[in-house]
């Protein structure tokens, strides 16, 4: 059985005062869940604020981003030993959005995702397709580009932390969401290029995200789908009632 992650990505939201608000309401919420993996994606200068408000929690802390070296002249990066020492477990890797405003690219991804993992922290690995791909045919091409460049020269051990995340562009913030068939679809392929990549069992054993306008009203849907074991979540995670709906998705 793959323990479900349901992680919440704030984006560019919340200071650090209304971050520890939405973590005082959260965490009574989601208390006594003990069978799904929660993690919250506030931004850099929130990080260090969060570690003390979230002891005694079962809630994991993640960064929206990382750097690949671990110091240098570097301006404006952060590195996987900086997010440790603010407190973080995770780091989100490659998300549609830094694709597409910041120019991240499958090489840097994987170099991203190498660097998060020899510094301890577990990769939350973002795919996905634009609607144009998706309308071109080009979805199961888009993906095993996408998930062999990302994971280009890890080992099946290296591997084994990383968890993915399949986000259609087209359904970020759209409000529209991929069906539960199109979604159980293409995580079943990405699924079968890890086990090309890695062998069956590190297949069987990845958790594998969906994202893409998660709301409590349709998680129930996307969690029966067999190969879906969690949820990226966007705006649903800015608000504790919604966040910790979507988290006890199977009550």
């Amino acid at each position: 059985m793959r323990k479900p992650v349901i992680a919440g990505n704030w984006k560019l939201y919340k200071t650090k005062d209304e971050a520890l608000a939405l973590i005082e309401e959260l965490a009574p919420l989601v208390a006594g869940v003990d069978n799904v993996e929660v993690v919250v994606a506030p931004v850099f200068t929130v990080l260090p604020s969060l570690p003390a408000a979230l002891a005694g929690t079962s809630i994991s802390l993640a960064a929206q981003d990382v750097f690949w070296e671990e110091e240098g002249a570097f301006t404006g990066e952060v590195s996987p030993r900086m997010l440790l020492d603010a407190g973080a477990s995770h780091v989100i890797i490659g998300h549609s959005e830094r694709r597409q405003y910041f120019g991240e690219t499958d090489a840097t991804v994987n170099k991203k995702i190498k660097a998060a993992l020899k510094g301890a922290l577990v990769p939350i690995f973002c795919i996905g397709e634009t609607l144009e791909a998706r309308e071109a045919g080009d979805t199961f091409k888009v993906l095993e580009r996408q998930v062999q460049g990302g994971l280009e020269g890890l080992t099946e051990t290296q591997f084994a932390p990383v968890i993915i995340a399949y986000e259609p562009v087209w359904a970020i913030g759209t409000g529209k969401v991929a069906t539960d068939e199109q979604a159980q679809e293409a995580h079943a392929f990405v699924r079968g290029v890890v086990a090309k990549m890695f062998g069956q069992t590190a297949a069987d054993k990845v958790r594998i995200l969906y994202g893409g306008s998660v709301k409590p009203d349709n998680v129930k849907g996307l969690m029966s789908c067999a190969d879906i074991d969690g949820a990226l979540v966007g705006g649903a995670s800015l608000k504790g009632a919604s966040f910790a709906s979507i988290v006890r998705f199977g009550e």
